[in-house]
């Protein structure tokens, strides 16, 4: 996709700081961190979103997350970690990206939860659980 900034950077159309890469993934650094050391972990192929990935894809993005979190903590020894990744409409660039970053006591970052209608913890918990098992 030639106007997708993640695809031209795989295709070395664009530069970015990449720190690792394989056949299937690529890290660059965040070049809006929420803190140093923040990274994105980017499949080679385009996707938008986490189901479209292969499990191969997937379990590479979590390997690769899991390794990055061990080198952060040795590297600058973080209060803790977030990692996270936006879909759909929330995913701003429309390549699938996956955030991991080093989180410290004075990181002005959190969770902003809104007002979310009431409804039946147990009853949607059913649900999904009836769920799941279809798809998986």
């Amino acid at each position: 996709m030639k106007e997708c900034i993640f695809c031209r950077i795989i295709q070395g159309e664009f530069e970015a700081s990449v720190i690792y890469e394989d056949e299937l993934v690529m890290c660059v650094m965040d070049i809006e961190p929420i803190s140093k050391g923040h990274v994105l972990i980017v499949p080679r192929e385009h996707k938008l979103d986490l189901d479209e990935l292969t499990h191969e894809e997937a379990g590479r993005v979590m390997e690769v997350s899991r390794r990055l979190v061990k080198v952060l903590k040795e590297r600058y020894e973080p209060r803790g970690y977030s990692i996270m990744q936006n879909g759909g409409k929330y995913n701003d660039i429309g390549h699938y990206h996956m955030h991991v970053f080093p989180r410290y006591d004075d990181t002005d970052f959190g969770w902003v939860s809104a007002c979310v209608e009431e409804h039946d913890i147990e009853e949607v918990g059913r649900q999904l659980a009836e769920d799941i098992g279809r798809v998986l």
